[in-house]
């Protein structure tokens, strides 16, 4: 099993920093390549860019919560947790397609 994961390709680890404007401050936000592409792949699907996608982002945490303690961590969550909706609605209209064909 680990073998899969140790044989990742070293570019989707290696960290980039991008900068960006959150609130007409320009800061820098370091996540691994992976990570920015699924950010990426997660703004398109909103019809947005992904400065624009993050910085929404952010101002909904701020908003909900009041603040946001380490946005770094936040994006890495927000990246798994589109991962894992996108593989359950996968998995729910394969569910679909099969009930379809067996009825």
């Amino acid at each position: 099993m680990c073998r899969i994961y140790a044989g990742t390709d070293p570019r989707d680890y290696e960290p980039v920093t991008r900068s960006m404007r959150l609130h007409g401050a320009v800061t820098s936000i370091r996540l691994e390549a992976r990570f920015w592409a699924i950010l990426d792949e997660m703004a398109a699907a909103e019809g947005m860019s992904t400065p624009k996608f993050v910085a929404t982002l952010y101002d909904e945490v701020v908003e909900l919560a009041g603040e946001v303690r380490n946005f770094a961590s936040l994006l890495r969550v927000a990246c798994a947790t589109y991962l894992a909706r996108e593989r359950a609605t996968k998995r729910s209209a394969e569910a679909a397609a099969q009930r379809a064909e067996a009825a």
